[in-house]
């Protein structure tokens, strides 16, 4: 995975990068799948590696396949900023217990009580189902808002493209008529 990151940030060609993030999310539903995930291993492998992915070709094919040449400029801030949110990131790791500890506080107060009320709460028999329609709703509306705000998102900007394309066209079409 981390060799498909860095080449996705050194290469020029578009397509390949839309591609290689394709690969990248199968990588991590794998991963996810390996970590027994495998409800985050579908969602990732469908909006990651699938929806994405389209998205991604679809915008190739409005827009330019080859990234305009930008001025060359300094790398240091940027090269700070992820430094510092890494050293951050795995500061607040440090003190969550290891992969699989049985006396982990997850294994002694939540899933015991999914599983034992879960069905009388809910009135679902399925304990997956009504953890992620009941007990987990916010979240999953969160994460539904979020997924909206990116398609809204893409959508404007690939309606600029088009707009931009109009311009130009008619421009081109002033400039050959004068």
């Amino acid at each position: 995975m981390a060799v498909t990151g860095l080449a996705m940030v050194r290469l020029r060609n578009l397509f390949a990068v839309v591609m290689l993030s394709g690969i990248f999310s199968l990588s991590a539903a794998t991963l996810y799948v390996v970590l027994d995930a495998v409800d985050v291993a579908f969602t990732e492998a469908a909006v990651g590696a699938g929806i994405a992915t389209v998205l991604g070709i679809a915008t190739l094919a409005v827009v330019r396949t080859e990234m305009e040449k930008v001025q060359k400029r300094s790398v240091v801030g940027p090269l700070l900023i992820v430094l510092v949110t890494g050293v951050a990131l795995i500061y607040g790791t440090l003190d969550m217990p290891h992969y699989g500890d049985p006396a982990a506080p997850i294994h002694h107060h939540v899933a015991p009580r999914y599983i034992e009320d879960s069905g009388r709460e809910v009135g679902i028999p399925n304990i997956v189902t009504s953890v992620l329609a009941s007990y987990r709703g916010y979240d999953t509306l969160g994460e539904t808002a979020v997924i909206f705000t990116a398609a809204v998102g893409v959508m404007v900007l690939l309606g600029r493209g088009r707009r931009r394309r109009r311009q130009d066209q008619r421009e081109k079409r002033r400039e050959a008529a004068e």
